[in-house]
């Protein structure tokens, strides 16, 4: 059987502030790296070989991407060996379970030329002073964006039967997840399937559920997606299926799509940003704007939900400007320590770490 590759976000850049579920997402292992080290360390590269090298030997991998930066990793996990490395600097906060025992700290920093790096000291001060200022700017224009998105959903609130609202959320827990209850606890992991980059949104939505029976939830902001969301997850865990939630990287107290392995299923909010169409004969639609929602509202409402998407739009792209500039100048302090590193000493840390892991194939 071919190997596979799971992406996904762990952290988020929300308007709720940065969000971590890193920690979710390493239940089970037995051996956990956890890389130190400043900018330009080669982190995520190393991480990149290490998936790579045992994707060819045909172990599953999971690739948990930066929400700063999505072309990065935050870390890789072998399940079946039950193996995973992460970076473990700032914002990422992991508390060791086992220290010496599952995790082992790997400092990348020893790396460094420390003479080269002296010279640099105010620009490096400076550097992270200006960063920080910019993921300040990014955290206040998702919160008023936030505040803009409840006054959008209430539009839809006002319109909403709520006689008919948590009997339709019933029927289809009852109907789609119709299935024996297996008396076991299950593993429940959060993430996020997308980020909020500063590229704009990015999704994995088609490589975790290409091969899924998928349902497409539409509807409006406020209709209840969530919330039907949220119900068939609790479905899941009380039959006791693994179920993965994963949350809005926008608006982390709500939930963008339920994945449950062992029944090959999963439901998710296919609204913009990330809006998806069935394209598989077993994908199907589930609409709650069509079934909740007063007709017409849209209509009814045209000029003041215009009014609000335009503004929404406008605050988003504000908070992605900042988002983008802490990459450009993050960018810059990693030139700074790229020329101090001696990456001679980070490629005899990969080839320990990976015979390492050869060793538990052994």
């Amino acid at each position: 059987m071919t190997a596979t590759i799971k992406s996904y976000f762990a952290c988020a850049n929300s308007s709720r502030g940065f969000c971590n579920y890193f920690e979710s997402n390493l239940q089970g292992l037995e051996r956990l790296y956890i890389l130190k080290g400043g900018p330009g360390t080669g982190k995520s590269t190393l991480m990149k070989k290490i998936g790579a090298d045992f994707y060819d030997l045909g172990y599953d991998i999971e690739f948990i991407y930066c929400s700063s930066d999505a072309s990065s990793l935050d870390g890789v996990l072998i399940p079946a060996l039950k193996v995973g490395i992460v970076d473990g600097t700032a914002p990422h906060v992991i508390e060791p379970t086992a220290p010496g025992a599952i995790e082992q700290y790997v400092n990348l920093g020893i790396a460094w030329d420390k003479e080269k790096l002296s010279p640099y000291k105010d620009e490096i001060l400076l550097l992270k002073h200006e960063i920080s200022a910019c993921y300040e700017r990014l955290y206040s224009e998702y919160a008023h964006a936030l505040e803009i998105h409840d006054a959008w959903e209430k539009i839809y609130i006002d319109e909403m039967d709520f006689n008919l609202a948590p009997q339709f959320r019933y029927v289809i827990c009852e109907t789609l997840l119709k299935y024996p209850s297996i008396n076991r606890t299950p593993t429940v992991k959060h993430r996020f399937f997308g980020a909020s980059t500063p590229t704009g949104s990015v999704d994995h939505i088609e490589d975790l559920t290409h091969d899924l029976k998928r349902y497409f939830i539409k509807g409006r902001p406020g209709t209840g997606k969530s919330t039907l969301l949220k119900e068939l997850a609790k479905k899941s865990e009380t039959l006791g299926y693994d179920t993965e939630i994963y949350h809005c990287s926008f608006d982390p107290e709500s939930l963008d799509m339920v994945l449950i392995p062992q029944l090959n299923i999963c439901f998710f909010d296919s609204t913009a940003p990330h809006e998806y169409f069935p394209s598989l004969e077993t994908d199907e639609v589930i609409d709650t704007y069509e079934t909740l929602i007063t007709p017409g509202t849209d209509e009814a409402n045209a000029d003041r939900l215009a009014e609000i998407a335009s503004l929404y739009k406008a605050t988003i792209k504000k908070g992605t400007t900042a988002l983008g500039e802490a990459k450009k100048l993050h960018d810059v302090l990693e030139e700074i320590y790229i020329k101090a590193m001696n990456f001679q000493i980070i490629e005899g840390i990969y080839e320990q770490i990976k015979s390492e892991i050869y060793d538990l194939i052994k």
